[in-house]
Formats: C-alpha cells, sequence, structure tokens
C-alpha cells in the first residue's frame, strides 16, 4: 500500500513563504502524478498544485498561480511545494495527494482522481 508523508507548513506573517514536502513510499510507484490540495474551515477541498513526477509538467489553482511553485523528484518519489507571498486566505491544511498518471491526466484538479493521500498539515499565514 501507497503511502503518503507530509512535511513542512507551520506559521508564516503576510508576505512570507513556506515549504511543504511530500513522499510517496511503498506498493507499486510508477508514473505518478502527486498533487496538492487545501482545505479551510468552512470551504470546500481547493486544488493547489500538480506535479507529473516523470516530464515535470505542472499545473497550478487561479488563486495560487505566480506565487507557488511545485517541483518533483521521480527517482525518490517526492515533491515539494514553495510558497512566497502568502497570504491570510492561504491559511488551510494543505494535502498531497499521489495517483498513476493514467487516471489523473486531464483531471488533475479533481480530489477524486488521485488515490493516495497524506495527513495532512497546518499553513498558517498572519496578517
Amino acid at each position: 500500500q501507497v503511502q503518503i508523508v507530509e512535511s513542512g507548513g507551520g506559521l508564516v506573517q503576510a508576505g512570507g513563504s513556506l515549504r511543504v514536502s511530500c513522499a510517496a513510499s511503498g506498493g507499486t510507484l510508477s508514473r505518478l502524478v502527486m498533487g496538492w490540495f487545501r482545505q479551510a474551515p468552512g470551504k470546500e477541498r481547493e486544488f493547489v498544485a500538480a506535479i507529473t513526477l516523470s516530464g515535470g509538467t505542472a499545473w497550478y489553482g487561479d488563486s495560487v498561480k505566480g506565487r507557488f511553485t511545485v517541483s518533483g523528484d521521480n527517482a525518490g518519489n517526492t515533491a515539494e511545494l514553495r510558497m512566497s507571498s502568502l497570504k491570510a486566505e492561504d491559511t488551510a491544511v494543505y494535502y498531497c495527494a499521489a495517483g498513476s498518471a493514467l487516471r489523473v491526466l486531464g483531471r488533475t484538479n479533481y480530489a477524486s482522481s488521485y488515490t493516495y493521500w497524506g495527513q495532512g498539515t497546518q499553513v498558517t499565514v498572519s496578517s
């Protein structure tokens, strides 16, 4: 069974930067797409970014374009989300997800496309 472990996050002032990382292990890992979603209290889960680990193609949600950068390492099955120019509205629990490219491509912004999920990590931006 594939396990997703996240790290990073924390508290930062508005305008600052943070990184969250994600590692997939176990099971059969090939042609993975790793995605980031976030959920703020009382709100629906929102797509943040995704990347194909083999090719490095990335997608971003409209609210984070130009501020967030996603990167991945195919050999290590890891992904990193670098967040800059953070705003109070970026405050949420950030979840890393992974799924096969066959299943995810074309639907990278849908949470239901991903098979494996991490436990989530809190990002709090103080204004």
